[in-house]
């Protein structure tokens, strides 16, 4: 049995009264300890809680500031609690706003009660593997050309020059480097970083190529390390 200073602390983010109190209920009979937030600025006094969270469920459609700018002021300000994000928006042009944003997971109202519940174990397992773990998996640094990355403190440097990147950029960057060499095609990339199955629209990623390589290419119009293969994808060169 999970005692209450063992149990995991979640922070729903929802302006419905009637939605965050369900979300609450049903969160706690299933052993989290939980907080409720009905704007940005109360959830920005929570977060100050020297106690922390686990985790953070964050309603798009906030009374003073939209989920998409909350999340990325959370992820700009150097906290990387995982974000499942809710939104009554269903296209996958708002569900990558929403990645792009920095949220870790993006459900669509209405949602079954059991698959925010699984979303909410999936975010914490994979938190607590990545903490605990002693052989991880991802590349926690990478350094080609005059550029210095470390994926778990989000520290970018360029020619000594601090970069601010997003949290998709660097997911991205991190494929890259632990496919280093190998031919990556654009729906290879939606799938395992944009989170993205049979999404029509391989344009986004191009564009986050761009992206890097006005960031990390000293000559964006000829890149020596984001390299394109012609009907193929693209291709990592450290």
């Amino acid at each position: 049995m999970t005692t209450e200073d063992e149990a995991q602390r979640l922070l729903i983010v929802e302006d419905e009264d009637h939605l965050a109190a369900g979300l609450k209920l049903n969160l706690e009979l299933e052993g989290y300890r939980v907080d409720v937030a009905s704007n940005a600025k109360e959830a920005g006094q929570r977060l100050l809680d020297p106690s922390g969270y686990d985790a953070i469920v964050l309603d798009v459609m906030l009374p003073d500031v939209n989920g998409f700018d909350l999340c990325r002021k959370f992820r700009e300000a150097g906290n990387f609690i995982p974000v499942i994000m809710l939104t009554a928006r269903s296209s996958p042009e708002d569900r990558v706003l929403g990645l792009e944003a920095g949220a870790d997971d993006y459900l669509v109202k209405p949602f079954e009660l059991n698959e925010l519940l699984a979303r909410v174990r999936s975010v914490l397992r994979r938190q607590r593997w990545e903490q605990n773990t002693g052989h991880h998996v991802k590349q926690t640094t990478l350094s080609f050309g005059d550029a210095e990355i470390n994926f778990d403190t989000h520290e970018v440097t360029v020619s000594g020059e601090a970069v601010q990147l997003t949290q998709l950029e660097l997911d991205l960057l991190r494929y890259f480097a632990e496919n280093a060499g190998r031919v990556l095609s654009r729906n290879e990339l939606l799938e395992r970083v944009w989170k993205l199955r049979n999404y029509g629209n391989t344009r986004t990623v191009d564009n986050f190529i761009s992206r890097l390589r006005r960031r990390f290419e000293s000559d964006p119009s000829s890149p020596v390390h984001f390299l394109s293969v012609r009907g193929a994808g693209y291709k990592f060169s450290a």
